[in-house]
């Protein structure tokens, strides 16, 4: 009982440091939509596909360290993620890979930019519910035209204000956001699913944050997990909706 207590003070309170909010941002992948699965059973299947060259545990070890390698130049997204693929390949197989397996991994890539959109339980009713209250707006990372796709392809763009694709999510990325929209810090708030790139560095800023974990990470995403007197962890976008309201 006392635990319940706590837990309903601290949200009271969290409702109230509410009041001065203007823009509320959502993250796309794995937030407003499925995504981070689609690339996690691409990478079963390309460690299916080179077997005979090594373990399914080595493979991925050596496609996560050629990702992290790239994410420099190439950024986030599904091409980038293509682009480890081949060269992952190519260095396991010391460049003996046959072709049809080249063509293979290539259509393994090309197929997560035609996924048909899964939208998250309770997403489009919380947006509803924020429409004219709240400036509403998308920010995510990513690959500008693919995540442009999906947004259209959710039924979802009606909802935001302002779409935001960003190269990366860092406390400057937030900042030039926040310059650009015309809006401090203490007047922004943030919902996600990765509290590295979502929640963490808004907090920083002096921003607010609404964590709503999914069920598959990708590793680069992880961290361990904080508290905040600023940051919320709803179970659900059900109870995120009846908190905003």
């Amino acid at each position: 009982m006392h635990l319940k207590y706590e837990a309903k003070a601290f949200k009271d309170k969290f409702i109230i440091m509410l009041d001065g909010i203007k823009v509320i941002a959502f993250d796309a992948d794995d937030t407003l939509w499925v995504n981070e699965p689609f690339f996690q059973e691409i990478e079963k299947n390309f460690c299916e596909l080179l077997q005979e060259y090594n373990t399914h545990k080595e493979i991925s070890k050596e496609l996560f360290r050629t990702e992290m390698q790239n994410l420099e130049i190439y950024g986030y997204g599904a091409k980038g993620f293509t682009l480890s693929l081949l060269e992952t390949a190519l260095r396991i197989s010391k460049n003996t890979i046959p072709t049809d397996k080249i063509a293979q991994i290539i259509e393994m890539g090309k197929s997560l930019l035609t996924i048909p959109i899964q939208l998250l339980d309770g997403v489009e009713p919380l947006l509803k519910s924020l429409n004219g209250k709240f400036e509403v707006i998308m920010a995510t990372k990513g690959d500008l035209l693919d995540q442009q796709s999906k947004l259209k392809r959710s039924g979802l763009e009606e909802y935001f204000s302002h779409v935001e694709i960003m190269s990366d999510k860092t406390e400057d990325d937030y900042m030039k956001l926040l310059s650009k929209l015309e809006v401090m810090p203490n007047e922004f708030l943030m919902i996600g699913n990765s509290l590295k790139s979502d929640i963490q560095p808004v907090l920083n800023i002096g921003g607010y944050g609404a964590y709503i974990p999914f069920h598959t990470v990708w590793q680069h995403e992880k961290i361990e997990e904080i508290a905040h007197t600023r940051m919320i962890k709803p179970s659900s976008f059900e109870e995120l909706k009846e908190i905003l309201k």
